[in-house]
Parts: C-alpha cells; sequence; structure tokens
C-alpha cells in the first residue's frame, strides 16, 4: 500500500525527493536470515539489457508490510477510536477488500485520509521491522557490474519508498526507481507497462522482471515482457508457495549473475 505523487521525484541515477519522509536516527539495515545459497535455475544473461525489480516481497521481506498491516495498524486504529482490536481488525479488513487491485490500495495517503491516520508516521514507528532478503546487495552489484539497465519497479506509494530506502543501502544501485503512482495505475494493469514504455522505453523480449505478485507478472507477460521470476517466499513469516505457474526462486543466489 501506498501516498501522492507530489512528494516523489524520479531519477537516472536513482535518487529520489520526498517531503518529510525521512527517518530519524540512525537505523541498520537488517537481514532476512537462515537462507541457504542455490543454484536451482538460470537466467539467459546475455539476452537480458533490463532488469525490473519488485521492492515488498522481492527484494525486502513483506513480513514488514504484513504486520505493518495486519497488526499495527489495527492497534493504532482501535486505539485512536477506542473501540475493541477485534473490531478495528473487522472494518480495516472490509476498507481493504474494497480496495484490492486499486492504486488506492497501496497509496499510503489514500489510507491517510481515509483513516484520519498518519501512515507514514506509523510506518517510521516500526521501521527496524525492515529487512532485506539475503543475497539481494550482491545480485545488484553484479547487474551494475554487468551494465546492465536497472529499475526499481514498484507499486509502492513515494513514502513508503522514502521509508524503505532510509532502512536498506540499495537505492544507488538502481539506474531508475519508478512508482505506479507516477503513472496513476497499478502493474496489475496493462495501462501501467503502457505508460512506462512511453517514459522509458524498453525491450520486452529483453527485459527481466522479478516481482512475487502473480497477478503483475501475468500482466506483464501479456504485454510481452519475456523474462519472468518470482520469489517462493515473500514473506518470511509465513510458509513458502507451491505450484507457481512462474519461474521460481527462494534467493538471488540462484539467478546471481557471473
Amino acid at each position: 500500500m501506498t501516498s501522492s505523487p507530489a512528494c516523489f521525484t524520479m531519477s537516472q541515477t536513482g535518487a529520489m525527493s520526498a517531503s518529510s519522509c525521512a527517518v530519524s536516527g540512525s537505523i541498520t539495515c537488517n537481514y532476512v536470515s537462515g537462507e541457504s545459497l542455490s543454484m536451482s535455475m538460470s537466467v539467459a544473461w546475455g539476452a537480458i539489457k533490463t532488469v525490473f525489480l519488485d521492492m515488498d516481497g522481492t527484494l525486502l521481506d513483506l513480513s514488514f508490510d504484513s504486520y505493518f498491516w495486519q497488526r499495527y495498524l489495527h492497534l493504532k486504529y482501535s486505539q485512536k477510536n477506542r473501540i475493541e482490536f477485534s473490531h478495528a481488525r473487522e472494518l480495516l479488513q472490509s476498507y481493504y477488500k474494497g480496495k484490492a487491485g486499486t492504486l488506492d490500495w497501496y497509496c499510503t495517503d489514500y489510507w491517510t485520509n481515509e483513516l484520519d491516520m498518519d501512515v507514514a508516521a506509523l510506518k517510521r514507528e516500526v521501521a527496524s521491522r525492515i529487512r532485506i532478503f539475503p543475497h539481494v546487495e550482491q545480485f545488484l552489484e553484479r547487474l551494475v557490474a554487468a551494465k546492465k539497465h536497472v529499475a526499481l519497479v514498484t507499486n509502492a506509494h513515494p513514502s513508503s519508498i522514502s521509508v524503505k530506502m532510509s532502512c536498506v543501502p540499495i537505492e544507488p544501485y538502481f539506474d531508475r526507481i519508478i512508482s505506479s503512482h507516477h503513472f496513476g495505475c497499478p502493474k496489475e494493469q496493462q495501462g501501467f507497462w503502457e505508460k512506462m514504455m512511453d517514459a522509458f522505453p524498453f525491450d520486452p523480449e529483453a527485459t527481466l522482471l522479478v516481482d512475487d505478485n502473480l497477478d503483475v507478472l501475468a500482466c506483464a507477460k501479456t504485454y510481452g515482457i519475456r523474462h519472468l521470476v518470482t520469489i517462493r517466499r515473500p514473506d518470511s513469516s509465513k510458509p513458502e508457495r507451491e505450484a507457481l505457474p512462474y519461474e521460481t526462486i527462494s534467493n538471488f543466489a540462484e539467478i546471481m549473475p557471473a
């Protein structure tokens, strides 16, 4: 879930500006532990020029977002409105369901207005829970060394991106950081990819997309993006997913460029 394009600037260096979005204090980069190095599949790197990487559930552990939206926000909403936690959970789940698959689902501005709570500020309160998956930094380093065009392509709102990038040291690796809010439609819709092509032309046949969202991958496939990979366990607090319809990795060591 995500907030307004006005506080977000994309750049070719991956730099990003956002008003009042910095995480205060010194936050140490945290890593998900317990992942074994595996080499179960390969990618035809010689055929790939562009790499699009999702953020939450792909580079970063989705457990942070699960905790925030399914636990912490429920708690804060119950406290603010002086209602039982179970009632708050029921109400918020109903709100979420009504916005699933839309840009509002990811929009911190929308939820801030809807709930009358500063969602971005609440995320910063628990930012120490943000975790980067194993081998991500080495993977990004290898992509840069191989001179691939690397873009972070996410449905996350700019304020959410700012919180995450303040906690993990990966922003400099990206040629571009692209939020779907810039285009006004989520990655699950063909309009997003059409607008991506207009703004930042790329060759779908020579593009790799790694994303944990199967609906996004299906949409990208329909658009013509040839190389598609998903994540077996995007949320470390939940079991691995099975029988997925795309090439699947447990960690980025499995597709590490030489």
